[in-house]
């Protein structure tokens, strides 16, 4: 997670490069990078949806979701965050802490989620370490512990320092940074990387009961301490290690998943889930503990769905406790419905890969569920239970949308009911006012995608303009004014005249009639009539003809003659 062009996709084509996942580093500038796969991402050369895949390292399973960087898509990056373990935060080494990073971390707080630091792009004219830990004190408010300091800067940056095992790393450039030599810290490096040391040293000791008397007794702390209080410190959210490095330069992405696995934890690290009663979602004190056991009772949440043009829907989950096979069946409790698994695949960017089953921990997506939508918790119908939902944004801009012929207005229906089932954060309406169909969203790039969407993969054709406004009319001041009826029928004919006092009302508060004739100069019976002749004059307003809203009506005199 990061801001725009901190780096987090081509740090993620190294990871699978590196872990054997892929034979060739895939490059965002030139639209080969394995987890931007969309069309639309390889054009813009930015990440638009979040892409999900799993290698392995140290023998251990890593399940990567790469996110996008643009608030514009934050949705992606908080339905990410919910079910995932560990975030690592990727800082541009130039530029430091901006604007989206301080969003995503903000997320992360929300879901508790543990993370590590990279200050990427060490390489870059103009980086600086230093300041880039500076800032994640200052704007983060988080605790770094810088486990990592660059060995040179800009165009002589050609490794980092260790200052756990306190050893250098030098990269063979030749080699796409597959290999690196462990060597001694130069001569003019070991003062700062001494103090830095030290300084990393007292960190972990602070945040550990265990360590504090050994450190304050000035006795020496073993690597395998330092690596055991970083992990403490880091899953307790605590403080947060820092490590450095050129991603695109194939630097330091290795010690970087070293990182993961030494500081990150496991789904067995974590404390148990609190699930709660679907019966009595309001009572805390009857919530049930879920922990990942893969022999426990089933429970997962559905965080992603995503259309695929050769099986259809896709239901992206994270299983919590329990083992899923494909062909059984599962309930939805929000939605109060069973639904059979008709096949499971893990999914690699947008490559599927079929399994038979799913354990407690790990992240795959269903075919054949249609009433499972995002945030929704699937469950055993023998033991239901709820886990905490997702909170989604509100849209922030609106375009009209015009389908070109009658061919598309069809399609068009279809496939933004398909397009808000996926994205929660985009909302399509049609105005009963103006007739438009309204498409709503969290930016104009956010909507630019949905229409290109539309077009390629729905072959909607369509054009977008600004959506007309429903303008309405009201007066500022209090006024008396009278109506009168005649129609003339033989004799005295048929006669009525009303006084009205007319005075405006708090914005948003609409129309209130009050009847304040006494002694019955205007029978009760005529009264609604008045009312409901008052109500059709306010459907067109004086100055433009539009709805009068917010204003105050009182009857207060009047006249009548039922004629001879």
């Amino acid at each position: 997670m990061a801001h725009i062009d901190a780096g987090k996709t081509t740090a993620t084509e190294r990871i699978l490069y590196y872990t054997g996942k892929t034979h060739k580093i895939g490059e965002v500038h030139e639209g080969t990078a394995v987890m931007d796969w969309m069309p639309q991402e390889q054009e813009r050369g930015i990440t638009i949806t979040s892409a999900a895949t799993t290698c392995f390292w140290r023998d251990h399973r890593i399940n990567i979701i790469d996110t996008p960087g643009h608030v514009d898509f934050t949705i992606e990056v908080e339905r990410s965050l919910r079910v995932l373990d560990g975030a690592v935060a990727i800082f541009d080494g130039v530029a430091g802490v901006e604007p989206q990073s301080e969003t995503v971390w903000r997320q992360a707080d929300r879901y508790n989620v543990p993370r590590i630091c990279f200050a990427n792009k060490m390489d870059r004219t103009g980086a600086d370490f230093f300041r880039c830990v500076e800032m994640i004190i200052s704007r983060l408010g988080a605790k770094p512990l810088v486990i990592q300091l660059p060995w040179g800067l800009e165009d002589k940056h050609i490794g980092v320092i260790d200052l756990i095992r306190m050893k250098a790393l030098r990269w063979h450039t030749e080699e796409l940074g597959a290999k690196f030599d462990v060597v001694d810290i130069p001569e003019e490096m070991k003062a700062v990387a001494q103090e830095w040391r030290d300084k990393l040293v007292e960190g972990v000791a602070e945040e550990d009961e265990d360590l504090m008397p050994k450190y304050l007794d000035g006795k020496p702390i073993s690597e395998a301490e330092l690596i055991k209080g970083i992990r403490k410190a880091t899953i307790a959210i605590k403080a947060t290690p820092v490590l450095c490095g050129a991603a695109f330069k194939n630097k330091g992405v290795q010690p970087l998943l070293d990182a993961v696995i030494d500081f990150l934890p496991s789904p067995l690290d974590l404390p148990p889930l609190q699930a709660l009663d679907p019966d009595n979602p309001e009572d805390k004190s009857k919530s049930i503990t879920i922990t990942p056991d893969p022999d426990g009772k089933f429970a997962a949440i559905a965080f992603k769905i995503a259309t695929d043009p050769f099986v259809g829907q896709l239901t992206f989950f994270r299983v919590y406790s329990g083992k899923l096979d494909s062909g059984s069946y599962i309930f939805n409790p929000r939605q109060g419905k069973r639904e059979r698994i008709g096949r499971l695949v893990r999914m690699h960017a947008n490559h599927r890969e079929e399994i038979k089953s799913i354990e407690a921990g790990d992240i795959a997506a269903a075919v054949g569920l249609k009433s499972t939508y995002t945030g929704d918790t699937l469950c055993d119908e023998d033991h239901p239970l709820l886990l905490e939902a997702m909170t989604f944004p509100q849209p922030v801009i609106s375009v009209a949308i015009e389908p070109k012929t009658k061919a598309d207005q069809e399609k068009l229906g279809l496939s933004l009911q398909k397009l808000m089932v996926e994205d929660p954060s985009f909302k399509a309406h049609s105005d009963h006012e103006t007739g438009q169909t309204i498409i709503s969203g969290m930016g104009e790039l956010h909507l630019e995608i949905i229409v290109d969407r539309m077009m390629r993969e729905f072959k909607v054709e369509a054009t977008v303009g600004k959506p007309q406004v429903a303008y309405r009319e009201t007066i500022t001041k209090s006024v008396e004014s009278e109506g009168k009826f005649i129609r003339q029928t033989g004799g005295r004919g048929q006669y009525g005249h009303v006084i009205l006092e007319i005075a405006p009302q708090e914005a948003g508060k609409g129309y209130l009639f009050e009847n304040k004739i006494v002694g019955g100069a205007i029978p009760r019976e005529y009264i609604p009539a008045v009312d409901k002749g008052i109500q059709e004059a306010l459907s067109s307003g004086v100055l433009a003809g539009y709805p009068m809203v917010d204003l105050r009506v009182a009857l207060i005199d009047g006249i009548y003659s039922l004629g001879i």
